[in-house]
């Protein structure tokens, strides 16, 4: 990382390469709108809306359009979505919380896009019974359980990556909620909990260490921004980050992906590192096909594109990623500045630990106090690992990883 670095002038990708980009996730849209990991893949609501953004910010507004139509006409009436679709079919039935969330940061970002109020008015309804379910699935600590299935039972589970990112979606919510004229209180209270979980319970939180989401996403979804968000970054840097190619999706194997490069390069931007970001932008560009696709990844030992598919999600991270150091309304999205932030309730662990009389103050600090809550170290966030779902979608089939949540019948896609 380069503290401090002015961002080079030259831009990262043309209008022309942002649409061709576009063209390139339209073409493998379906006739009803759901767009699939890949041709013939499956379709999962988190994946597709990161899709429908780009395609908005890329000027593909009919497909974006169809993209909505397909979600608003696939929601259960629990607020729910199945957690993937082929072919038009369900093919595995339980929800996932995350997935489930993001209706509300999409629908922001159409919102800062477009400004088209009726469009808001007509959508929300859907992000209102998404969030309502979703925050149904808070456990006491403040996290949020990873899944449902469709019988009504709880994964009670949680994990950093998805929580990080619902956290975002529930301020994007709050946003909507004041758009339209209505409070959710129960949202507020939510956010604020999870806010706390976040950045003070690392034990509620499934560790995933290999995992460089969990790394970076605390910063996307807002519980750490400022120093704190950087020396996050700063922290693990080393294990993921693979000069000239991008970063790793797992530390341990030898495999940059593109779109965790992208919401990495997110992540640097909204904390002030965008000559870092926009490097990291650079150069996964080697990942780029003629036609603007994306390869999903590279295999730098073996040298080849892995796995051999070029995913729709990977192009929707790089126009994503671009906009965002653009400074264009997916930055507004995800730095969130004029969102509401919850309600931050006080803790009795935010507290400071009461002083001993004896023992005489020393400036602004006394011995045996605790920091204050904006100088906690950002090692007393959850612990860096994978988290499973967020911005480019839950536990990627990258055949990566064998271990699953311990009561996770159901999840086949790691």
């Amino acid at each position: 990382m380069r503290p401090g670095e002015p961002a080079p002038g030259v831009p990262l990708l043309a209008r022309e390469a942002l649409r061709a980009t576009a063209d390139a996730i339209a073409a493998v849209q379906e006739p009803d709108g759901a767009i699939p990991w890949f041709a013939g893949g499956h379709t999962d609501p988190w994946d597709h809306l990161e899709c429908a953004m780009a395609l908005l910010i890329a000027g593909r507004v009919d497909a974006a359009d169809a993209a909505w139509d397909w979600l608003r006409h696939h929601q259960r009436p629990d607020g729910s979505w199945a957690t993937s679709h082929v072919g038009g079919a369900v093919k595995e039935d339980f929800a996932d919380s995350n997935q489930c969330a993001y209706v509300a940061t999409a629908l922001w970002h159409r919102w800062l896009v477009t400004g088209d109020r009726a469009f808001v008015a007509r959508m929300w309804p859907v992000a209102r019974a998404a969030l309502d379910f979703v925050v149904d699935l808070q456990a006491p600590g403040g996290q949020i359980w990873w899944a449902r299935t469709a019988a009504g039972e709880d994964y009670p589970e949680a994990l950093v990556t998805g929580c990080s990112s619902t956290l975002h979606s529930l301020r994007c919510g709050l946003g909507l909620a004041a758009l339209v004229g209505e409070t959710r209180p129960e949202w507020e209270v939510a956010a604020g909990a999870l806010w706390h979980a976040l950045r003070r319970h690392p034990e509620y939180f499934l560790p995933r260490d290999r995992w460089s989401m969990d790394w970076y996403y605390p910063v996307i979804g807002g519980a750490l921004r400022g120093a704190e968000g950087r020396a996050r970054l700063r922290s693990r840097w080393d294990d993921f980050v693979v000069p000239g190619l991008g970063i790793r999706c797992v530390a341990d194997e030898p495999w940059v992906t593109g779109a965790e490069t992208c919401e990495l390069a997110i992540a640097l931007h909204l904390v002030g590192e965008t000559g870092a970001a926009t490097d990291l932008v650079r150069e996964m560009q080697h990942l780029r096909t003629p036609d603007g696709a994306y390869w999903t990844g590279w295999q730098f030992a073996d040298k080849c594109h892995w796995p051999e598919e070029q995913s729709t999600w990977t192009a929707a991270a790089v126009v994503l990623a671009v906009d965002t150091l653009a400074g264009g309304p997916t930055e507004r999205t995800f730095r969130g500045d004029d969102l509401p932030e919850g309600l931050h309730v006080v803790h009795r662990d935010d507290l400071p630990e009461p002083r001993d009389p004896s023992t005489p103050r020393t400036g602004r600090g006394t011995a045996g106090e605790r920091a204050p809550r904006g100088e906690q170290r950002a090692g007393d966030l959850a612990a860096p690992g994978r988290g499973g779902e967020a911005l480019t979608g839950p536990w990627r089939a990258c055949g990566c990883d064998s271990e699953e949540p311990a009561e996770d019948p159901q999840r086949s896609r790691a």
